[in-house]
């Protein structure tokens, strides 16, 4: 089947349109292409797929979960215009999804990687010895689709606060190993002290983020790391420390990250950090939800085009992947009306289109 849509392209508004055939969109025009959007002119808006730069299709409380659990996951990503996923980090084998084209694409990290007893129970790779992380990030580079997922810090018993899992060198020489088999690394950190080893040690991208401080921004910046901070997960904050009755430390630090949050990303996006989207589907927060992360961007002083961006046109561009070009998979989403004036619209796709297949 030949198809056509026609309206407006973001970040700049001009009119544009595209064809589909064989699944690919051409920016020539084709003969006898059915017009299934903008038929009564070039009102409506036409964007790549949406982009979760952080979310978890094969996730569940407790870990690994059945299959046509994961499949639900990813279809409720896909019924929002989430075509592409960024998986950091899972139990479960979703490779086989690649060859199902009803499921939105996944780029995976593997699984976490972190200490015995350091992160949540059945989400993590656990290893005994800190020094078996440079082999441990290289294999799940050759298994993964270019990223590799750390746990930078979590609560140490002993001490009763967060704290970092790795040193300094290991963490310099695990990172080395994911960039000499191809992949960049992303690590799960919500204080203060795990952050300058990582951006030190060269590590690409920083989840939440919830410690940043002025100093670990100009490494930032410095460095070239990127930042997915899941602001709608940030909210499960307090219930976090409400639980951690056993921790006093821990509970009062929790709340404090909470409270600072705003202001601290906010600081990095001043600074110049580039920001993307990421929801942190899978466990604590339900999937479909990348629309509420774009609106909790604004919030730290994200304009709405930037915003849109960062689950966007932007966040293809970070994770390497096309958005609306010649020849490129017919992965898109359309609206009536200007999806970046809130969720009510972004929201509420007119249309979803997913390798040439409308949904």
């Amino acid at each position: 089947m030949r198809l056509h849509v026609r309206g407006r392209g973001l970040p700049d508004g001009e009119p544009i349109e595209w064809w589909v055939v064989d699944g690919r969109l051409s920016a020539e025009p084709v003969a006898g292409a059915e017009t299934i959007f903008g038929a009564d002119g070039d009102g409506g808006w036409i964007l790549p797929g949406l982009v979760d730069a952080h979310c978890h299709v094969g996730l569940g409380p407790e870990g690994e979960i059945p299959e046509d659990e994961a499949v639900a996951q990813a279809e409720t990503e896909r019924a929002v215009g989430a075509l592409l996923l960024r998986d950091a980090g899972s139990p479960t084998d979703t490779r086989s999804f690649d060859d199902r084209p009803e499921l939105p694409r996944i780029i995976r990290a593997g699984r976490h990687l972190a200490r015995p007893k350091r992160y949540q129970r059945g989400f993590a790779a656990e290893l005994d010895d800190e020094w078996q992380l440079p082999d441990a990030v290289a294999q799940q580079a050759r298994w993964g689709d270019g990223w590799v997922k750390l746990v930078g810090d979590w609560i140490d018993r002993d001490t009763g606060d967060l704290a970092p899992l790795w040193s300094d060198d290991v963490l310099a020489a695990a990172i080395d190993a994911a960039h000499a088999n191809g992949a960049r690394v992303t690590a799960h950190v919500f204080s203060e002290d795990a952050l300058p080893g990582l951006i030190k040690a060269g590590i690409d991208c920083i989840e939440h983020g919830t410690g940043l401080t002025a100093d670990t921004i100009d490494l930032m910046v410095e460095y070239g790391t990127a930042l997915v901070p899941t602001l709608i997960n940030i909210e499960n904050f307090p219930d976090i420390a409400a639980a951690a009755h056993r921790y006093p430390r821990y509970q009062k630090h929790m709340l404090s990250l909470y409270e600072t949050c705003s202001a601290r990303i906010g600081a990095a996006r001043e600074a110049g950090v580039k920001i993307y989207a990421g929801s942190d589907a899978g466990s604590a927060v339900a999937h479909g939800r990348i629309v509420d992360e774009v609106e909790a961007l604004k919030g730290i002083g994200m304009t709405p085009t930037a915003a849109l961006g960062a689950a966007c046109w932007d966040a293809r561009d970070w994770l390497r992947r096309p958005g609306l070009a010649h020849g490129a998979s017919a992965d898109l989403v359309c609206f009536a009306e200007d999806p970046r004036t809130g969720p009510g619209v972004l929201g509420d796709p007119s249309l979803v289109m997913l390798r040439g297949v409308v949904y």
